[in-house]
């Protein structure tokens, strides 16, 4: 991947001071996942680190990586795993 590509997604997120509360820099990723070209060099670049492994499944912890494990996931072929926090799921989980 392009050293130019890497620095624009860089370019695109966004600083979001004192969000969700005072002292935390929130990073805003919707400016990636609203451009086609950006969201897809993402995902190339997960799939780049995946290339030449064996990969049974894509992990994704909530939320964001939601966004990117499952489109990572289906570009591989392989299931998707979702990891949230204990009791956010309605039925029995593996923990």
């Amino acid at each position: 991947m392009a050293l130019d590509t890497v620095e624009r997604l860089r370019a695109a997120v966004r600083d979001v001071p004192d969000f969700p509360k005072k002292g935390i820099v929130f990073k805003d990723i919707t400016p990636v996942l609203s451009d086609p070209v950006l969201f897809h060099a993402s995902i190339d670049l997960f799939l780049d680190r995946c290339r030449g492994r064996k990969v049974d499944k894509i992990v994704g912890i909530d939320a964001r990586g939601f966004l990117f494990g499952s489109a990572v996931a289906y570009e591989l072929g392989v299931g998707f795993v979702p990891i949230r926090k204990r009791g956010k799921l309605p039925f029995q989980t593996e923990v």
